[in-house]
């Protein structure tokens, strides 16, 4: 009896999972390419830098988890005035990624009314295409 118990279970956190995963496939699927990617904190900038002074020094250094490790270590390390300039370049990338967003809103919110319109025309006119397909067919029998 007790195995009939969590196997019920297991089958129900199973069917959860799987709904998780199709939710997460769905926003995917509607990510727009032409959005400006968000920008690197002071830490990844900083490993930008240290990646190619530690790929000098390693040249034989294939591991990107090595390499990860390493620049974790030395970030922590890292006084705040060390970290000043990172965090400098951070918030410059910071400063251009909030203006290139908001010229993406702008067109966004300007292409919305025609990107509607066109797409209902569209989805209409493939409607009547496949129509006229199958009657076609039907014909020549």
């Amino acid at each position: 009896m007790k195995g009939a118990k969590s196997k019920a279970k297991a089958d129900t956190k199973l069917g959860v999972r799987k709904k998780a995963t199709e939710s997460k496939k769905a926003k995917n699927a509607a990510k727009d390419p032409n959005k400006p990617k968000r920008p690197p904190s002071a830490f990844f900038v900083f490993m930008e830098e240290f990646r190619k002074t530690y790929k000098e020094k390693h040249p034989n250094n294939k591991s990107v988890a090595v390499v990860g490790k390493a620049g974790g270590d030395k970030w922590k390390q890292l006084s705040d005035e060390e970290k000043a300039p990172y965090q400098a370049k951070a918030e410059k990338r910071k400063a251009e990624y909030q203006k290139n967003m908001d010229a993406y809103n702008k067109k966004l919110a300007a292409g919305d009314a025609d990107d509607e319109e066109s797409d209902k025309s569209k989805s209409e006119v493939h409607d009547d295409d496949e129509d006229d397909d199958g009657s076609e067919q039907e014909d020549d029998d």
